[in-house]
């Protein structure tokens, strides 16, 4: 299923309605993010290409010594119909990831989802410009769903005096909302929740507060 798809127009203006509330009193702008993936991670499907071509040269040899080793002029001799075996288990192993996304991650590693991750979050933050608020008190909610990761950014307005624990509590939230199946009412909560600590570290609207950013969320 394609990431738009998880959302109807409903979820779509829930979500909406849900940071045009949260900045209907605080002097900052909440913007939510959802992205299939951040990278494509083809170093995956390189590993896989080499275990599937190592898996049928041993799968030969187990052949050849235990099964048909009884037979004479066997194919299994021909370094030709070696390589060719060899290549069609690299080209079918290399081919997996990309259909069981959960070897593709199992072979990419927690570490570089991690740093992926942050930095197609970083790349977000400004091509959205969250960044490009009076005051820098922007605040990005990030969500990939193929890394199963969840990134809370702020800007350095509100940064300065909000601490990060703040922000995982957010993410721990919502990422467990969405285990649940339930990210509409993950984002609801956790565009609320940012909306509740602007107020309690003091960034009320003003008077000539003007909607910077779009209340809409954004869909890459």
């Amino acid at each position: 299923m394609k990431i738009k798809e998880r959302f109807s127009d409903q979820d779509l203006q829930r979500i909406k309605t849900a940071v045009k509330d949260a900045e209907n009193s605080i002097s900052g702008e909440i913007v939510p993010v959802i992205v299939e993936r951040s990278g494509q991670y083809m170093t995956a499907n390189y590993k896989a290409a080499i275990v599937g071509g190592s898996l049928a040269f041993i799968l030969m040899i187990i052949l050849d010594r235990y099964i048909i080793s009884d037979y004479s002029n066997t194919l299994f001799y021909d370094p030709v119909f070696i390589f060719f075996v060899v290549i069609l288990g690299g080209l079918v192993g290399g081919l997996l990831p990309n259909f069981v996304e959960g070897l593709k991650r199992q072979l990419v590693g927690q570490v570089q989802l991690d740093q992926v991750t942050r930095q197609r979050a970083e790349t977000a933050f400004l091509e959205e410009e969250v960044f490009n608020t009076k005051h820098r008190t922007g605040i990005m909610i990030f969500i990939s769903f193929f890394e199963h990761e969840v990134i809370v950014m702020a800007d350095r307005g509100i940064s300065k005096v909000v601490e990060q624990k703040q922000w995982d509590k957010i993410v721990a939230d919502l990422v467990g909302q969405i285990r649940d199946g339930k990210i509409v009412e993950g984002l609801e909560a956790g565009i609320k929740r940012c909306g509740e600590i602007l107020l309690e570290k003091g960034f009320h609207k003003a008077d000539d507060d003007v909607n910077e950013l779009s209340d809409d969320l954004r869909i890459d």
